[in-house]
């Protein structure tokens, strides 16, 4: 028995692109994507990605930063629908978790929540953020599923300018690591947190210092050339059974992705982090996965949303 997704704030809508014709040489994402309906995958076949959108900025606010992150995951869907479809397994729409005003924690044990039935049931969920306190709705979903209940050691890979380990009273954008390994000691587990793209003049020492103390594992972006990137993605995957990978899109330069919160003044170039979403698919480890950080009040020609759905899809390929 499979029990039903909790109930979303915004059902699936329907998708929209340009039309070249019915039969699959001409399939476009909005054409090949339906609405979800719950169901257990057998083991066997290739799992099903069901998108989740996560529509918050509570938290970016909460962190001073520019709001709007709530609107993305529309965004992302548009930029997607156009997308000629060449993926060998099927992609289901769950609908939108909203959080209302402040109510960032209420929304983000919502999506926990349905992070959890779509991981137990066989499906890979794609959390469209928002914020990048989605990644702490990603976390509860995935510290939730039987995979973790059962023993499987899941490693977080965080493709990011920042560590967001603040140490804050109220959590935000910028707390949802720390607030997982906390989460994960009160578990008697210790929290498999690596992070590619790392900002020095971004992050205070501070934040270093609280890196260290948890063992977390980063490049910097001045050291992401694509064999460094290859190299620390790979020893890090060789550590874990599972991985949760989450993209907060100002790892990409300012000029790729202008539409952020908080845009790069350096970052890693897109073939960088593209290779990385290529390995990562490669490596059948791939649990679960959210995008985080699009914010289409300040993307010109919706150049960021365009960038994060070309990760979407290859990720999905």
């Amino acid at each position: 028995m499979v029990s039903p997704v909790p109930a979303v704030d915004v059902p699936p809508q329907p998708w929209t692109g340009r039309f070249d014709g019915d039969g699959p040489e001409h399939r476009r994402w909005w054409q090949a994507v339906t609405p979800y309906a719950p169901r257990r995958v057998q083991p066997a076949s290739a799992r099903p990605a069901v998108i989740l959108g996560f529509g918050s900025d509570a938290g970016v606010r909460r962190n001073k930063g520019r709001a709007g992150a709530a609107a993305a995951p529309a965004a992302i869907r548009a930029a997607l629908g156009p997308l000629a479809f060449h993926l060998g397994r099927e992609v289901h729409d769950a609908g939108d978790v909203t959080v209302a005003g402040d109510a960032l924690e209420a929304g983000q044990a919502r999506a926990g929540l349905a992070i959890t039935s779509l991981l137990d049931a066989g499906q890979l969920p794609v959390v469209l953020g928002g914020g990048h306190e989605t990644a702490f709705a990603s976390y509860l979903g995935v510290a939730g599923s039987a995979a973790v209940r059962e023993g499987l050691r899941v490693g977080v890979l965080n493709l990011d300018a920042h560590f967001d380990l603040r140490d804050e009273a109220v959590p935000s954008s910028g707390t949802p690591f720390l607030q997982m390994a906390r989460a994960e000691a009160a578990a008697g587990r210790e929290l498999r947190y690596a992070v590619v793209g790392i900002s020095e003049p971004n992050n205070t020492r501070a934040l270093f210092r609280t890196a260290e103390e948890l063992g977390v594992d980063y490049l910097l972006d001045e050291d992401c050339s694509d064999e460094a990137a290859h190299a620390f993605v790979a020893a890090f995957l060789a550590q874990v059974d599972a991985l949760y990978l989450t993209i907060d899109l100002d790892v990409l330069p300012a000029s790729v992705a202008p539409g952020v919160s908080a845009p790069a003044a350096y970052g890693v170039p897109l073939p960088v982090i593209s290779a990385v979403c290529r390995q990562v698919a490669a490596s059948g480890k791939l649990l679960h996965l959210d995008v985080a950080e699009l914010n289409p009040e300040f993307d010109p020609d919706a150049r960021t949303a365009k960038v994060a759905a070309r990760l979407v899809n290859t990720l999905l390929g």
